[in-house]
């Protein structure tokens, strides 16, 4: 995701959307202060990387720092994965020097198994759906930020080097397993 950080088309407006899906942006407090994921494991891409929180800034989705291209991030504004709800989690494919997290994340097929550790200690483990590649612009809000499962976001595409962005974003579905 080297660039400006435009994950998706949609950060400047996740709140509203979610609003208008009647959901909220904030985890109830005691699930929010008690439990957090920590790391995710995806063996058949060799990904292992911790996660961070991410929230909104100025309107938009934070992504993780460019300095940490192995670093994932947990949107808080998702459910905590193994619970009931939508859960995001967004990683760079790249930067300017050198793969990131989710480099291999297109690489992805339906049935992969993808494990999220949490602080609690337990696992919660999905099994893959389906990976689609979108054009920013065309970001499904809904099926992102508001149905259940789990959603790993990326860059992908090709790379405007005008505006220092990937055209697109590869989204992967996936299920509880």
């Amino acid at each position: 995701m080297a660039g400006s950080g435009r994950v998706v088309l949609a950060g400047a407006i996740t709140g509203l959307v979610l609003v208008a899906f009647g959901q909220n942006l904030q985890q109830p407090e005691e699930a929010a202060a008690a439990v957090v994921p920590e790391t995710i494991d995806i063996p058949s891409i060799d990904v292992e990387a911790p996660l961070m929180k991410l929230g909104v800034k100025n309107g938009e989705v934070e992504l993780p720092p460019f300095e940490k291209p192995g670093t994932a991030g947990w949107f808080t504004g998702s459910a905590v994965p193994g619970e009931k709800g939508a859960s995001v989690i967004i990683g760079h494919v790249d930067t300017k020097t050198e793969p990131a997290v989710f480099y291999k994340l297109r690489q992805l097929r339906k049935g992969s198994k993808v494990r999220v550790k949490r602080s609690d200690g337990k696992v919660a483990t999905y099994k893959v759906d389906a990976v689609e590649q979108v054009h920013k612009d065309d970001f499904p809000l809904r099926k992102v930020y508001v149905e259940d499962g789990l959603k790993l976001v990326t860059c992908g595409g090709r790379f405007d080097r005008a505006k220092g962005e990937y055209d697109d974003n590869i989204i992967v579905y996936a299920s509880r397993a």
